[in-house]
Parts: C-alpha cells; structure tokens; sequence
C-alpha cells in the first residue's frame, strides 16, 4: 500500500513539473506569406525548438500596436522576423518587438527596414541578393516585346475577329542601342540577352564597372549618364533605391534623350519622376515606357494618364514572380534562419548603414 502511495505521489510531482512546450518555444514569424508557401515554412520548421507564426498581411506600425491583435504577442515575444518588401520596418515596430535578434528580408532591397535603428540595437539585417536576377531579365524582355510589338492590342483585335494590321506595326530589337544603368546580377543578365540573343548594340553606365562581364557579354560602358540618354534608342533601369538615384530620370534627363526613346523600369518607381515621365510620353519624346514598379504605386489613380495611355505599359512589381526564383527566396531564407540558430555565420548580412 506503501509502495502504490508513493509511485502515484511521483506521478502527481511530476504532472506539477510538465510545462506546455509550446511556452517554452521561441517565436519565427513570417510576414506576406501566400497560402501556397504555407506549407513548406512549416515543413521546414517542425523539428525545431520553435513556434512558427505565419502572419499573411504586411506588417505596419498600426498592426505592432494593437494589443487586440491576435498577433500581438507573438511580435512581443519574438526573435527571427522575416518579412517581404511591403512590410515596413520602422522605429515604431522595433520598439515593440522587445526580443528581435534578427530580421531576413526575403528580397533583394532593404529600404524597407530602418538599418540605422536595426544597427542601433545590435540587430542584424540579412537580405536574399539573388533569387531570380534571370527572371528579372526575362521580364524585361518579355514586356520590351510585348509593348514594342503590339502585343496586347493584336490579341484584343484578333479576339474580335478583326484580322486587320493597322496600327500594330512594331519596333524591331536588332541593332537598336540599348543602354542599362546599373551592371549588377541583373543588369548584366540583360546585358547579355540583349547583345547575344537579339543582337542588340548594348551600352553601360555604373559605378563599379564589370570589365571582364562586359568583354563576355559584349556590352561597353560609358562614361557619363549623359552618354546613355544620348545613345540609347532603349534604356532599362537596374540600381537600387536610394538618395542619388531618386528620380534619375527626370525632365531634364528625358530632355537630352533621343526622339522616341523607350524607357524601362523593374527596378525601384522612385527612379523615374511620374509626371516627367507623362510629360514625355504626350509630347512623343518617349515613345513607349514599359514599368514593373511606379512611384507610390498605391496612389497611382494621382496620374491616370499612367493608367489610359497606350504608350505605357504597367505590371504589378511581379518581374521576380516565378516558381524558381520564389523556391529560392524561401531556401536562402531557411538557410540564413538555420545559421542563426546554429550560431554560424549569417549569410548576406548587410553591413552598410545609410
């Protein structure tokens, strides 16, 4: 009778001792996820000694501090944050994210997180470089085509059983001048379809020339912005945003461009000064525009000639938007998130503060 009393009094300590492990586990939140990206995080995750929070919104101020917000706590308490391009690090979310080690950006810009705040607080910031620059180039290409050879007009004709060809003469690729600002991994993809693939004469304006990827890739860099507005019959954008860069093309740069020149932009909206750009298009200076991004795309009903004119044309920021290049945002992700648990080093932290 002893012995039963005692084996059951065990029983009951050790009942009083069990904690719900799921307190005991740390926080990896996830923001913008899709639903068809679901399943691999927590695939991924579920030997770890974490709790993984999948939030589907992009994350603001206004959603850090609603305490009703059925989030609320798993930002409080957690340590790996990884987000997309649409949530907004800020000051304010920092302060209510108490015990954040780390953040991974699952893109290839960061002007979304506050770098100064984030260095301030020791909390490092790891972005996604290349995940698709090959996509990106592809995109270019693909709405290059679709805007200078009528593509969209011709499909709407044709479905209207209206075989007619006029007004659907296009513009050839071959021999034009193409000229790329910015020779990083994408830029230089489209170097390299430009010259090699459609035979186009490529030209090239950055700061840190690649003189070995221009000799393999056959495009020339020149010494000037000047020379590229000068030169090119198509210019494509490809350098990151920031203060030097804001509104590099603006009135006085289309002023020096040539007659009918076509502009390109799947890089940042902020590059290109929208009403400037409307300016070019009505008086026939630009002659097609073809954009990926727009500045304060959120506004962009502010411009409606953005929206009716037939020399432009607009896709979503969906460039990156592939199966490949998605898979690999999530695996480098994963990757920089298991070399933070391991306490390896952190793969492409950012170490520059503007």
């Amino acid at each position: 009778m002893q012995k039963t009393k005692t084996i059951e009094e065990l029983k009951r300590k050790r009942l009083e001792k069990k904690v719900d492990i799921s307190l005991t586990k740390k926080e990896i939140i996830f923001t913008e996820v899709e639903k068809i990206d679901e399943i691999k995080i927590r695939e991924n995750y579920k030997n770890l000694n974490y709790n993984i929070a999948i939030d589907n919104r992009v994350l603001t101020d206004k959603i850090i501090c609603d305490k009703n917000d059925e989030y609320f706590e798993k930002y409080k308490n957690a340590e790996i944050l990884c987000v997309f391009i649409y949530s907004k690090i800020t000051k304010k979310v920092l302060e209510n994210m108490p015990n954040l080690k780390i953040i991974i950006t699952r893109s290839v810009g960061y002007n979304h997180i506050d770098l100064v705040e984030c260095h301030n607080k020791k909390i490092p910031v790891c972005n996604v470089p290349d995940y698709g620059s090959h996509v990106i180039a592809e995109h270019v290409f693909a709405m290059l085509l679709s805007s200078l050879r009528c593509i969209e007009q011709a499909s709407d004709k044709t479905k209207m059983c209206d075989f007619n060809f006029s007004g659907l003469r296009g513009m050839a690729l071959k021999g034009k001048t193409l000229g790329i600002i910015g020779t990083g991994k994408i830029g230089k993809k489209v170097a390299r379809i430009a010259s090699m693939g459609f035979l186009m004469d490529v030209i090239a304006y950055a700061r840190h020339p690649d003189i070995d990827a221009s000799l393999s890739s056959h495009f020339t860099y020149v010494d000037s912005l000047e020379e590229i507005w000068e030169k090119s019959d198509i210019i494509s954008l490809h350098i990151p945003a920031n203060k030097e860069s804001y509104h590099i093309i603006n009135k006085k740069s289309i002023s020096q461009m040539k007659d009918g020149v076509v502009l390109v932009n799947t890089a940042r909206g902020s590059l290109i000064e929208t009403q400037a750009l409307i300016d070019g298009v009505q008086s026939k200076k630009i002659s097609h525009a073809v954009l990926d991004v727009v500045e304060n795309e959120k506004h962009i009903t502010d411009f409606p000639e953005l929206q009716t004119m037939p020399e432009i044309l607009i896709t979503p920021h969906i460039a990156f938007y592939a199966d490949d290049s998605m898979k690999k945002m999530y695996t480098e992700s994963f990757q920089t998130i298991e070399n933070f648990i391991k306490h390896k080093k952190l793969m492409h932290e950012i170490k520059e503060v503007e």
